[in-house]
């Protein structure tokens, strides 16, 4: 699975490096979060075998992904988790919850409620839950827009679908 932020790739003078296959700048967790009214923002994705990951912060009000987990066991995804939270030092974390068409919620949005809560416990953040009805699919127009569509790229979906999520809430709260 692709990882747009391989730890093998270093960082041009500690502050920036280029994901040539997104043609973007990534920059450094340390720089994210400087201005004084500025919080960066970790979001999950929750799915059964992977969970898609985004960062995003208050000050920019802008969404990128960063990877997907796969949910092989929950003590490695939240592992997984906790290097995250500690490499990016989110203010608070964001979990879609995916309600039917009709905003009903269902076994999975129960299952994402109880992700959410598991989060909030373990890493003593807030923890808010964003209505991601239909950003899997919105994740896959993206991804396939770019040209990255299809099963070979299926991966790429669930962060993407993660940025959807915490580009939403962003846009309903941040100035």
């Amino acid at each position: 699975m692709p990882d747009p932020l391989r730890d093998d790739e270093p960082w041009v003078a500690g502050r920036y490096r280029i994901d040539e296959a997104r043609a973007r700048v990534i920059h450094h967790p340390s720089l994210i979060g400087r201005h004084p009214q500025s919080e960066t923002i970790l979001a999950f994705d929750y799915g059964e075998r992977f969970v898609g990951v985004a960062v995003g912060d208050t000050g920019i009000g802008v969404a990128h992904p960063l990877k997907a987990i796969e949910a092989a066991g929950a003590e490695r995804r939240f592992a997984a988790i906790a290097a995250l939270v500690h490499e990016w030092r989110p203010a608070r974390l964001v979990v879609g919850l995916p309600l039917s068409l009709d905003g009903e919620e269902r076994e999975v949005a129960r299952r994402a409620r109880r992700f959410a809560r598991r989060l909030e416990g373990r890493f003593g953040l807030p923890v808010a839950l964003q209505d991601e009805r239909l950003s899997s699919t919105e994740a896959a127009s993206r991804l396939r827009a770019i040209g990255r569509g299809g099963r070979r790229n299926r991966a790429l979906t669930h962060p993407v679908a993660a940025q959807v999520v915490l580009q939403a809430y962003l846009d309903e709260n941040t100035p």
